[in-house]
């Protein structure tokens, strides 16, 4: 969170509400979150009836200005649409806009598969963590409660309004190391260890693998293990282990002006035309893309995108794209850090 915003800018906010329309429903409690004095505090507005909407709207907005960023589950697309709307119902100005926002369903999302969630609702993520609740009820279930309260308060409904409220926030704050998942994919590794081994599989076919060992920016706070296209990753608070397949043999660099090539059938290969043209005639023809190549026999690593120069393949229709593990990439502690990146950000498009 802090390579966000310094946490004594933020502002964590959660509000409920009768319905998810504001001109027909009623605003009656907007909590907060906040860091000061080395601890965390939770400040509740709370309206008795719908004549105090006003009331609690102002004073949260006047707490508000003493931060910077407004950090909220998913309120893009409910909690500040609303309060936009209910200010201007109820003629109050919405300061919230000149906010910088953080939304953590937001961050979170990209990688919902690569984590095997079921849904992104927040007290999912929660269970994923294994972070208990005394609140057992829903915001739609507490409508009623709610209601039945503006006519006959009693302290038992408003501890439970309050307490789905403030477990909101504690949870919010609770399931904020679910970001360092998103920081594996935007901070650098630190590798420890890479290997290059042979082994046979089950059908005692020789097969040769890629192994990097490497630090995470930070820990993660579930183990986790994920695979795709025969890549797989194993990662466990700060460690990161990748095995990847390595295919040894011949592959096929394409160049791209191949109009400037020509071809020499012969050798199957492709050469610059200020060279072949001392070629006989007889031995050569103009260049295609699909035969302006050159072959090359070596160890190559999986890509998927054109991220490592040069990119080899099977053959021109092929999907597939190679780089060389030549060596000096072997000695390149940069590279396979970046190699690392490249691997686990494949491995979250395949699931997503």
């Amino acid at each position: 969170m802090e390579n966000l915003c310094s946490l004594s800018d933020a502002l964590f906010f959660d509000i409920e509400t009768t319905g998810f329309t504001a001109r027909s429903s009623s605003l009656y409690l907007i909590g907060c979150a906040y860091y000061e004095d080395d601890q965390w505090h939770i400040k509740q507005w709370f309206a008795e009836g719908p004549s105090e909407q006003k009331e609690i709207l102002e004073a949260f907005f006047s707490f508000a200005k003493t931060r910077r960023f407004l950090v909220h589950f998913n309120g893009n697309r409910f909690d500040l649409p609303y309060l936009a709307q209910k200010s201007m119902q109820l003629d109050v100005t919405d300061p919230l806009g000149d906010f910088d926002g953080i939304d953590v369903y937001r961050l979170i999302y990209p990688y919902k598969a690569f984590l095997h969630l079921e849904n992104l609702k927040q007290k999912s993520l929660e269970r994923f963590l294994g972070v208990d609740r005394d609140d057992k009820y829903s915001g739609g279930e507490l409508i009623s409660v709610y209601q039945e309260y503006v006519g006959n308060p009693t302290k038992e409904a408003l501890d439970l309004l309050l307490l789905h409220n403030a477990e909101d926030l504690e949870g919010m704050l609770q399931i904020l190391p679910m970001l360092s998942y998103a920081d594996l994919f935007n901070d650098t590794l630190q590798v420890q260890k890479v290997q290059y081994n042979h082994y046979s599989d089950e059908n005692a076919e020789s097969k040769c693998e890629l192994l990097i060992k490497a630090n995470l920016p930070q820990a993660i706070p579930k183990s986790l293990r994920v695979n795709s296209d025969g890549c797989f990753a194993m990662l466990e608070g700060e460690d990161l282990t990748l095995r990847i397949p390595v295919f040894e043999g011949e592959l096929k660099y394409f160049y791209e002006n191949y109009k400037e090539y020509y071809y020499l059938p012969k050798e199957d290969m492709a050469m610059h035309k200020s060279v072949a043209s001392f070629v006989d005639r007889q031995f050569r023809e103009p260049a295609k893309a699909c035969n302006c190549y050159t072959r090359k026999i070596s160890a190559f690593l999986p890509q998927w995108s054109c991220a490592h120069a040069p990119v080899f393949q099977i053959d021109y229709q092929s999907a597939d794209l190679f780089l060389e593990l030549t060596e000096e990439r072997k000695k390149d502690r940069a590279f396979f850090a970046a190699y690392a990146t490249h691997v686990l950000k494949h491995i979250a498009s395949c699931l997503s």
